[in-house]
């Protein structure tokens, strides 16, 4: 039963009120799968279970407590072997006392944690695959293979499905799940988002009223692209595309050397002014919102494609790397006729290629592109909402407590 759970909330499947659920990851900083555990702890809660994340802390831990969710404090982000094993022990005392019926588990560390604690106390275990692990030696792919040791394993996409069937088809079997991330439509949506809130960040970029913005919302780190963008506007400038500011909004997370390397190829290529290094954006909905494209050149692949869908829902066109698990999230020939597609694919890597989608995405006419805005809107209301993930997240708990239920009545 591979492919793609498709169901509603719990309540049009097994009732989830009065269950006990676990989750369990290192911290509740930002990030996708912490972003995730708040989420699902959110939806737990309004239907009527008690939702546990066992973390080391966070910043999230508020937001999680004001949504219903309950913070068991626990060291799950040690790697050290020694301390896993006791944990081991402490996890699954800490699932008796709680009446714990289902863990989760969102990363590789923790989950070998609780994949013990899950087997000493009979308890189905669940994990779910963000990120498309690195490794392919021996012994890292047996510690990564955790993450496919899940009663039901999830992925965050189609290509992260295909990556744990290659890498772990004994230890994944039948029991993945494609439940993509979900975005929060009542925030990524145009009607949300002030003007006010956009003209202070195109002020805050330093970007004239009249430039159209081409933005790259990543880290900075070498395989999101950002070279390949720089030197793709180098291209359009020397076409005489103009009145255009190239936006790279990403936290360099202390990588000085690739600053600098990145400041370096502006000067060389002469787009100085051009070309506006911002750091870390806050508001994300307001930054989408600003842009006329959003790039995503990833030369490596992506295990999702979130900026890719935020920027469709708040109707913005977008261009992403025709690598990883980014592509499902747009629509592009030859998949769809070009009257259907909601963006564009490029390869990975070339400049040329990512400079032609760009001028074709900043010359379309106004009906154009209004025909391309709703048709982002409707493709991201369709497949990567925040109530579609989190309503066949809980289906899949609902499912294992109704299997659990009817073995323990046999």
């Amino acid at each position: 039963m591979n492919g793609e759970v498709r169901g509603g909330f719990p309540s049009e499947r097994a009732p989830l009120s009065g269950a006990t659920i676990l989750q369990i990851i290192p911290e509740l900083d930002a990030g996708g799968a912490e972003r995730t555990t708040v989420d699902v702890a959110a939806a737990l809660a309004a239907a009527g279970a008690r939702a546990l994340v066992a973390t080391e802390g966070g910043r999230l831990v508020g937001e999680l407590q004001a949504k219903g969710g309950v913070w068991l404090p626990f060291p799950a982000a040690s790697k050290n072997p020694f301390a896993m094993a006791l944990n081991v022990g402490r996890l699954a005392r800490l699932c008796r006392r709680e009446g714990v019926q289902i863990v989760h588990a969102r990363s590789r560390a923790p989950a070998w944690v609780a994949l013990g604690a899950a087997r000493r106390m009979r308890l189905p275990f669940v994990t779910t695959y963000h990120g498309s692990y690195s490794g392919r030696t021996g012994v890292k792919v047996l510690y990564n293979s955790v993450m496919a040791r899940g009663d039901v394993v999830i992925a965050n996409s189609h290509y992260t499905a295909a990556l744990i069937r290659s890498l772990h088809p004994e230890q994944a079997g039948d029991r993945i799940r494609v439940i993509h991330r979900g975005t929060d439509l009542s925030l990524f949506t145009p009607a949300a988002v002030l003007p006010a809130r956009v003209e202070a960040l195109r002020r805050a970029w330093g970007v004239a009223p009249h430039e159209r913005v081409v933005l790259l919302a990543a880290r900075l780190t070498a395989w999101k692209g950002q070279r390949v963008l720089i030197e793709a506007a180098a291209l359009m400038r020397d076409r005489g595309v103009t009145d255009v500011a190239i936006v790279l909004a990403g936290d360099p997370q202390g990588r000085v050397a690739y600053e600098r390397e990145l400041d370096a190829l502006v000067a060389a290529r002469g787009l100085r002014g051009i070309v506006h290094r911002v750091g870390h954006c806050a508001d994300m909905p307001a930054a989408f919102r600003a842009a006329s494209v959003v790039a995503v050149p990833s030369v490596e692949p992506e295990a999702f494609g979130r900026s890719a869908v935020e920027a469709q829902a708040l109707g913005t066109p977008v261009i992403v790397s025709d690598l990883g698990a980014v592509p499902e999230t747009v629509l592009s020939p030859p998949e769809v006729p070009t009257s259907q597609r909601t963006g564009w694919r490029v390869p990975p890597g070339d400049a040329a290629a990512l400079a032609d989608a760009l001028c074709e995405a900043l010359s379309l006419g106004a009906s154009a592109r209004d025909a391309m805005t709703r048709r982002g809107r409707v493709h991201v209301e369709a497949h990567f909402s925040l109530e579609g993930m989190v309503g066949d997240t809980l289906a899949v708990y609902a499912d294992l407590l109704a299997k659990q239920a009817l073995a323990t009545h046999r």
